[in-house]
């Protein structure tokens, strides 16, 4: 149980930090807006590189990927049904909702969260491969879509995607552990030195962006974020159960991996491209402040049923 909560503990810290430095104002008023970007276009594609590199390429795609992109897919489908046709919701708006929903924090949760309650920090692999290499460029080319100015063709926003770091980091990275390519540490030890710092400048970010506002306050979107929390800790885990005990019938110890990590809090990088793309932002917050402290219930629970 202790060991299970360490992952918790090393984030929510680096929140707290995140959270004293806003209060105090160190950093002054363009201090989230800073550490945003230097996140966005320089520590995130590096460490999305060194993760994807060094990651085992038959981890990569095992039958794991499948099984979490179909409960992923589910849950963002489900989102933007209703926050779409129900709630008619702009693209962005939209889009942030449903990552909130079904993107899951595969990394600085994920990775630690795999280690202690499975016993290996490989298997988050082929969730970070799908989000990254799938779900990150639609995702970016509707964001640039939705908040372009008029007139911007569609072409140019492909390149946009094209040419953003986050997808080169992801494409070169994944690139490299298909390959079976060892790069030697003069190139390895410098990115990984950028890419140990992105985790916690971004959870600083967050915290930074906690100071100041109400968690479900009356000025943000209250039924958006219950709906895509109550999508990402309830639904996703039960659809990841159903199609990897029924669909793929996979084995109980790869159905309660694909359970665990259908049961991870929503991706700080949701929060990340609504800070870049100024939309969604109290969406996307909100969801991962109540899906990171939901999640332990529903990760215990998860371990005792199919553990």
């Amino acid at each position: 149980m202790l060991d299970t909560l360490t992952g918790f503990a090393v984030v929510g810290l680096a929140i707290v930090v995140g959270y004293v430095l806003g209060r105090i104002d160190l950093l002054g008023p363009h201090g989230r807006y800073v550490l945003a970007r230097l996140t966005f276009f320089v520590l995130s594609p590096f460490l999305l590189f060194v993760v994807l590199a060094e990651a085992d390429a038959a981890m990569l795609f095992s039958a794991l990927l499948p099984a979490s992109a179909l409960s992923a897919i589910a849950v963002m489908t489900l989102y933007v049904l209703i926050a779409r046709l129900t709630w008619r919701r702009g693209i962005g708006e939209t889009v942030i909702g449903a990552l909130s929903a079904g993107q899951v924090n595969s990394n600085n949760i994920g990775i630690p969260i795999s280690l202690y309650l499975l016993g290996s920090a490989a298997f988050p692999a082929p969730v970070i491969l799908l989000q990254l290499i799938v779900f990150t460029p639609i995702t970016l080319t509707l964001l640039d879509l939705a908040t372009s100015e008029k007139g911007s063709s569609i072409w140019r926003i492909l390149g946009r995607t094209a040419s953003n770091p986050i997808v080169i980091g992801s494409v070169a990275g994944t690139l490299v552990s298909v390959s079976g390519v060892a790069l030697p540490p003069i190139v390895m030890e410098p990115a990984s030195l950028l890419a140990n710092a992105c985790v916690p400048v971004l959870l600083i970010s967050y915290g930074l962006s906690l100071h100041g506002t109400r968690v479900l306050g009356p000025h943000g979107r209250r039924r958006d974020v219950l709906l895509a929390s109550a999508l990402k800790l309830l639904i996703m885990p039960l659809v990841g159960w159903v199609v990897a005990q029924f669909l793929f019938q996979l084995p109980p110890a790869e159905v309660l991996i694909v359970v665990v990590l259908a049961a991870l809090p929503t991706a700080q990088n949701v929060f990340n491209y609504a800070q870049r793309y100024n939309v969604g932002e109290a969406i996307s917050r909100d969801t991962i402040f109540l899906t990171t402290i939901g999640c332990v219930p529903v990760l215990l629970l998860a371990t005792l049923l199919l553990g």
